[in-house]
Formats: C-alpha cells, sequence, structure tokens
C-alpha cells in the first residue's frame, strides 16, 4: 500500500468518527427508541383498520374491505417515498412544499431533532397510510377497486400532503398557531371530509335502505378497535418526537379520552335504546380516540376526561340521524372521524394550557380568550373545505379512467371473488355464482348462438 493512500485512509478514519460523534452528540438514544416503537405502533394501526371494517360489513365484502386498508400500506407508503414527504416537509411556500427531498433525496441518518431524519420521514409515513385507508369505509361493497387504488394514490399526493405542510411543514396554518399534536385537523378531518365526498359520488349500496347491511362479524370490530387503541399510544405519544413528559402526558390523555368515551357513550346506549351494543362499544373508542389526537399534548388528564366524554355526543347523534336517512356513508366514517377531529380540534381551543405545555396556547378556560379557538375553528374549515373540492375533483378524473363503482350485478355477488377471486370464507358459494354469472345463457343444454 502507497504512502499516499494510507494518508488517505488515516484522514478518512478521523473523519469518520468524528462525524458519528457529531451525530452522536445531537441525536437521543431514548427518543429514538420511543420513535421506533411509536413507528411501529402506527404501522399497525392499519391492519387493525382493516379487521375494524371488515367486521362491519357483509361476509361478501369482508376481504375486499380488509384489502382496501392493506393496499393502503403499499400505495400510499411507496408515494410518500417517491413525493409526499417532499411535498409535506420540503422547503416551499405557505401552501405546499417542493421536490428537494423526492425519492428521498438528502434524507438520511442526519438528525432531524433529537431523532435520524429517516426515522421522522418513516413515522409521518405511517400517518399518510391509515389517513388513506379511512376514508375506505364510506366506499365499501361498491367501489372497483382498481379504482380505489388510483384515487388513494393521487389524493395522498394532492390533499393530504399539502394538508400536512399547512400544518406540520412551515405552512400558513402552523404559522398562524393552529394546534393539532397528532393529526385531528390533518388526519381526520381531512379523511373524513374526503369520505363524505366520495359517499355522495358513489351514491347508496345496491341494497341500502331495502334490507338491513349488518355486520358480519362482531368479534372482528371489537379487535380491531382493541388494537387501533393499542396502536393510538404511537400516534399520540409519539407525536411528542421525543421520550419526555409531554410524550408521557399524551400517552395518559390517550388512555383517558377513549375511557371516558366509553363511558358517556354507554350511557347515551342505556338511555336512548335501552341496550348497550358492542359495535357501539368499539365505535366509541375509536371517537374518543380522534377527539383528542389534537389536543393529546397540550391539555390536562382532566380535559382529556371531558374531551372524551363531550367529543363522542355529536357522533353519537349524528350517526342514529344517518341511518334513517338516503345517505351511505357505509361505517360512519364521517360522523366518527370528521365528527370527531371537528370536536377535537374544537375543544383543544378550549381545553389547552400552557402549564402543560409552553409550547402550545392558553385556550378559552384558561384564559386565552377565542382567539385559539377562532384559530382552531379556521383550521377545520380550510381542511374541510380543500379536502371536500379535491377529492370531488380526483373522483371525477378517475372516473374519466375507469368506473368507480362495481356493476349491480358484481355488488350481489360480493367484491371478495369479483375484485379478487378469493373469499373470505371458504364456502365456494361465491365463486359457484360468479361462474353461473359468466356462462352464457343456456336454454335445453344449447347456448342462444347454437
Amino acid at each position: 500500500m502507497t504512502r499516499k493512500k494510507i494518508c488517505v485512509l488515516t484522514v478518512l478514519g478521523l473523519l469518520v468518527p468524528s462525524v458519528f460523534a457529531q451525530e452522536a452528540d445531537a441525536i437521543s438514544g431514548a427518543d429514538t427508541s420511543w420513535l421506533l416503537v411509536s413507528t411501529a405502533l402506527v404501522l399497525l394501526m392499519t391492519p387493525a383498520l382493516a379487521f375494524f371494517y371488515g367486521g362491519l360489513v357483509r361476509s361478501k365484502n369482508a376481504l375486499n374491505t380488509m384489502m382496501m386498508s392493506f393496499v393502503a400500506l403499499g400505495i400510499s407508503g411507496t408515494l410518500w417515498a417517491v413525493a409526499g414527504y417532499s411535498l409535506a416537509f420540503g422547503v416551499g411556500g405557505d401552501w405546499i412544499g417542493d421536490f428537494s427531498m423526492a425519492f428521498l433525496a438528502g434524507v438520511g441518518l442526519e438528525p432531524s431533532g433529537t431523532t435520524p431524519h429517516l426515522l421522522f420521514m418513516g413515522f409521518q409515513g405511517t400517518f399518510a397510510i391509515i389517513t388513506a385507508a379511512l376514508i375506505s369505509g364510506a366506499l365499501v361493497e361498491r367501489m372497483k377497486f382498481v379504482s380505489y387504488v388510483i384515487f388513494i394514490g393521487l389524493w395522498g399526493l394532492a390533499v393530504y400532503a399539502p394538508v400536512c405542510h399547512w400544518v406540520w411543514g412551515g405552512g400558513w396554518l402552523g404559522g398562524m398557531g393552529a394546534l393539532d399534536f397528532a393529526g385531528g385537523a390533518v388526519v381526520h378531518v381531512n379523511a373524513g371530509v374526503a369520505a363524505l365526498v366520495a359517499a355522495r359520488v358513489l351514491g347508496p349500496r345496491k341494497d341500502y335502505g331495502r334490507e338491513a347491511l349488518l355486520p358480519h362479524n362482531v368479534p372482528f370490530v371489537l379487535l380491531g378497535a382493541g388494537i387501533l387503541w393499542f396502536g393510538w399510544f404511537g400516534f399520540n405519544g409519539g407525536s411528542a418526537l421525543a421520550a419526555d413528559g409531554i410524550a408521557a402526558l399524551a400517552l395518559v390523555n390517550t388512555l383517558l379520552a377513549p375511557a371516558a368515551g366509553i363511558f358517556a357513550w354507554t350511557l347515551l346506549d342505556r338511555f336512548t335504546t335501552g341496550k348497550i351494543t358492542a359495535v357501539g362499544i368499539a365505535t366509541a373508542i375509536v371517537v374518543g380516540l380522534v377527539a383528542i389526537t389534537p389536543a393529546a399534548g397540550f391539555v390536562s388528564p382532566g380535559g382529556a376526561l371531558a374531551l372524551g366524554a363531550v367529543g363522542v355526543i355529536p357522533s353519537y347523534y349524528l350517526i342514529r340521524w344517518r341511518t334513517r336517512t338516503s345517505f351511505d356513508d357505509s361505517l360512519d366514517v364521517f360522523a366518527a372521524h370528521g365528527m370527531g377531529g371537528i370536536m377535537g380540534a374544537l375543544l383543544t381551543g378550549v381545553l389547552a394550557t400552557t402549564a402543560i405545555n409552553a409550547g402550545g396556547a392558553n385556550g378559552l378556560l384558561f384564559g386565552g380568550g377565542v382567539t385559539q379557538l377562532g384559530i382552531q375553528a379556521l383550521s377545520v374549515l380550510a381542511v374541510a373545505v380543500y379536502s371536500g373540492v379535491l377529492t370531488y375533483l380526483i373522483l371525477k378524473l378517475v372516473g374519466l379512467v375507469t368506473k368507480l363503482r362495481a356493476d349491480s350485478s358484481d355488488e350481489g355477488l360480493g367484491m371478495d371473488i369479483v375484485a379478487h377471486g378469493e373469499e373470505a370464507y371458504a364456502t365456494g358459494e361465491g365463486a359457484v355464482l360468479l361462474n353461473e354469472a359468466e356462462a352464457p345463457e343456456r336454454v335445453n343444454g344449447l347456448t342462444k348462438k347454437d
């Protein structure tokens, strides 16, 4: 080995340890460990959502419904890395980022706060995935699977990424002081309004209003709700981006708000219908989780209890009202996520306190006046209008390329066998029906052509 090569290697040997030493000084092992766990927990929420939604539909559509969540892992996850992350967190203006980090250019192990930049990207990617998957609950049992795939891909780039930029990426709502700790507006109002518009564009299911469209597997619903609650500790707690007191506060509030939501929902069920249903309890868990999401690091535990109990009331009555109308938001995505997110965002403007989080602002009850409440209301309105308009345009665009909705006969057969050639439960009946539907019409053993 020449002396020149030895000198070069010696210099590199001196430089590399110094680089890593600098990273070690900036990156916290505790914070990184917590964000690693939180990223895994949030990712688990999408399969949990698949079980929650899958149990709520009829058995002939269970697999298709669950696939709508699982395919979001691939479509939304990939597009987040390709362009979504850059559009959300890239250097840009008030409205959207740029393409400076497209294909994760420049996104490596350098610090982003006290954790690696790459890990922050991954954590945020799990949010993009589940937000797209949430919308599927309004589309189940009637939307063509390929059309859904195209829709969520476009929606993630054109709707989710810009809204994320507005609040968390240096955009205008964040600059105005909007409080959204873990995604009340960015995730739930955004997805809830998109679901509302999509359900209206698609129209009601073939049998809606003519027969009872009952959940085929309520234990699945309870399992999904339970795992969602578990994953939500990472969703809210991880949004502190550090293993600190704010993360602990967010985690405890994520325990308390859904608990209070169950308590309130149980009373509402008992005195309204006389029955306390399992689907109702599962829904209460989800609505309580949604409601605390924007407030998790900004309110006290007492505030979380109040928020959870109050936050579920509009959702409860909205679901009861919706079932008596012709509007088919199949799994009540807007009532649970849209309305829950709206209530959470607004109540953050009432209950937030700097005594808990100095990085936030005081709400109405803690001397902040109506200013913060007004900012929260503006953030909800802005996200709702943008999401609603863009969702409508994207669906119309997709409809120009391919049909949005399955044929009536396919709806009758069930989307499992039509879209996937599989059945959630291997009875073989779906395949037989499909073969009969596709076979030429026969008279006395001869086709009409014969």
